[in-house]
């Protein structure tokens, strides 16, 4: 137990830090917390109501009357705090805020680790300490770690859909945590990835946000266990060699009356010009990213994931969102800035503080920015004008490759530039190529669905796009499902159809996505040189008439590389000439074609020596090319 002055916001210096925005790791004091004041035992509950005329906590321990426990303001702070004797761990509370216009609301915590399980809305006493972590090597290693020049591979997640139980009417079918980290660790390392990424973790009060409107910053969703339970599967995942990236939502939140919005009857989190202030598209509310305690709250949440909970990165949601004035605004409906320009200059300084603090405070995890427009310089660093993300989600590269595929082939060699455009601005940012949960839903079919033809070629177009993806520059990212060509659009109401596996064209498809996904680990070409112009070569890339794309990938020392060749139309090409970068042997370690992973290929030679082209002085191999296809050459 605490003792009430080491979670207490009393002190001036903490008022005052929390006042300039500075108190990074503010969850410590606010919020609620178990503590001893020398004689009796209790919660120290605190909370930020600027505008107030009255605050009083309500809960369980005092049967939610609102004359039981008055809070006591702290100067002008704007924070108000209370020491209830005698409530204890897992007590249900909420704070009753009067506004000056006479109006009570009833509000959860911003600051509370938990949260009772939906429809309830109210926030839980919870401890956070006590947990025996034992990822101490994970961590240690993590902090020496180069993340850039290391293969990162990210299996995208949804926890409540992954996987379900069998269940009566009256319960979810979740898995808890513990069950998920069982259950996902298994998978994860048997396919190959690195590092999971989870979408809406934190508490949540509506299943369809998919956790992307968020009421509790700091709080795990209750529907899946505590927080305790959380710890556990980070830990777990940990001791098994796989990272945790969290999603993570600062640029807005929900107008649900237990909220944040109009927190004290004024606009205390969100700008209060509704120009600024509210998603018109989304029908949310805008954090005011210019007000200090507002900043210090969001960096806090950010931290106490990263150092609370040990999660090694956080994934920015909507950054594109937070960065301009009139994202989704048509005219009239945005204010300019001080310049009178379109971008959200608080906001840029808030995601460049963010970014600094972690990298001080939090060293070896890193920061994704889903971020969809041209804004330069969003992996950049502070000092020379940038975000400081680590990692971008390449969106562009998705976009222009999904919309290549779902072309007929025989039209594909009009759209050839949309498979080499990529690479013009491939070094601008510290990309991650995502095929994500956003690309499977909505009517927009799932990656299989996507491909045209017959079953076979949609199955073979989509082992050749899943190839391509793997050669690319650029870290990996795959949404759940994908790996085994899932044919229903993904939905949150139910499990992936796992079922499927017992077919044989997906069951494969599993095997070739892992049989990739642990090439790419095991060959540094793919990964050591992301980020530098020596580790990509294009071969040959104007094959618009046969729709033929060739290009190799190096590491370190360019005496050796990988050579990746492919054919984008049904057409078997027999004895193709193919231009290479090397005179040496090259060795077919790879086919997209091969029998084990549902193709049609007939035997092939495994190796091939090239001779010299008569055009350019350059080298070439004949190659029996399979029709929608990928092969991968060791030289």
């Amino acid at each position: 137990m605490k003792r009430l002055e080491e979670v207490s916001m009393r002190s001036d210096f903490d008022c005052y830090l929390f006042g300039e925005g500075k108190h990074y790791e503010i969850y410590r004091r606010m919020g609620a917390h178990l503590a001893g004041d020398g004689e009796k035992e209790g919660v120290c509950f605190s909370v930020w109501a600027p505008h107030a005329r009255r605050v009083s906590v309500i809960g369980t321990f005092n049967g939610w009357d609102e004359e039981t426990d008055v809070m006591e303001p702290l100067g002008s702070s704007g924070v108000y705090e209370r020491f209830v004797p005698g409530a204890i761990e897992g007590d249900l509370y909420k704070f009753c805020i009067e506004g000056w216009d006479g109006t009570r609301r009833y509000k959860a915590d911003p600051y509370a680790a938990a949260s009772e399980l939906r429809p309830g809305t109210a926030s839980r006493v919870t401890d956070l300490s006590g947990y025996e972590w034992s990822d101490e090597a994970w961590c240690r290693e993590r902090r020496k770690r180069d993340l850039q020049s290391s293969p990162l591979s990210i299996f995208e997640v949804h926890p409540g859909s992954f996987q379900r139980r069998k269940h009566g009417e009256d319960e979810d079918g979740f898995l808890n945590y513990r069950q998920q980290a069982h259950a996902l660790a298994d998978y994860v390392l048997e396919m190959g990835y690195t590092h999971v990424e989870l979408m809406g973790i934190c508490e949540h009060p509506y299943d369809g946000s998919w956790g992307y409107q968020v009421t509790g910053y700091f709080a795990p969703t209750s529907r899946f266990g505590n927080p305790k339970d959380f710890m556990y599967f980070v830990n777990y995942m940990h001791r098994r060699g796989i990272g945790v990236i969290l999603d993570w939502v600062p640029a807005h939140f929900p107008r649900d009356e237990h909220g944040l919005a109009l927190f004290d009857g004024t606009c205390v989190y969100e700008y209060e010009d509704p120009r600024k202030g509210e998603h018109p598209d989304w029908g949310t509310k805008v954090f005011d990213f210019g007000k200090r305690q507002v900043r210090n709250f969001l960096i806090s949440s950010a931290l106490c994931w990263l150092q609370e909970y040990h999660v090694d990165g956080l994934r920015v949601d909507a950054v594109s969102s937070m960065l301009y004035l009139d994202y989704g605004r048509g005219e009239g409906q945005w204010v300019p800035n001080i310049h009178g320009g379109n971008q959200n200059l608080e906001a840029v300084s808030f995601l460049q503080e963010l970014n600094q603090v972690v990298k001080e405070r939090a060293q070896g995890c890193c920061m994704i920015a889903e971020e969809s427009t041209p804004w330069k310089m969003v992996t950049g660093d502070v000092k020379d004008g940038g975000l400081g993300f680590d990692f971008k989600w390449n969106m562009g590269w998705m976009n222009d490759t999904l919309f290549y595929y779902q072309k007929d082939p025989v039209y594909r060699k009009y759209h050839h530039d949309s498979m080499t455009f990529g690479m013009v601005y491939a070094y601008d940012e510290k990309f991650i190529l995502p095929y994500s949960h956003d690309e499977v839903v909505h009517g927009k079919k799932t990656l299989l669905e996507k491909m045209p033809g017959d079953e076979p070629e949609q199955f073979a177009g989509l082992r050749a796009a899943y190839a391509f993806m793997i050669g690319h520059p650029g870290k990996k990212l795959l949404f759940m499902g994908q790996e085994f060509a899932q044919r229903r659009e993904w939905s949150e109401d139910r499990a992936l159809d796992w079922e499927l596996l017992e077919e044989e064209p997906h069951s494969r498809m599993r095997h070739y996505v892992q049989s990739l996904l642990w090439f790419y680990r095991e060959n540094p070409e793919l990964y050591e040189l992301d980020y530098e112009h020596e580790g990509f070569a294009w071969v040959e890339s104007e094959r618009r008439e046969e729709s033929i794309i060739t290009f190799a990938r190096y590491a370190g020392k360019k005496d050796h590389g990988l050579l990746f060749v492919f054919n984008f139309t049904p057409v078997e090409r027999k004895g193709c000439i193919l231009k290479t970068a090397s005179p040496s042997e090259h060795r077919l370690v790879l086919d997209s074609e091969w029998g084990e992973f549902g193709g049609s290929s007939s035997w092939k030679p495994e190796s091939y020596r090239p001779v010299p082209n008569r055009e350019d002085g350059g080298w070439e191999i004949s190659f029996d090319l399979s029709g929608m296809s990928a092969a991968v050459f060791r030289f």
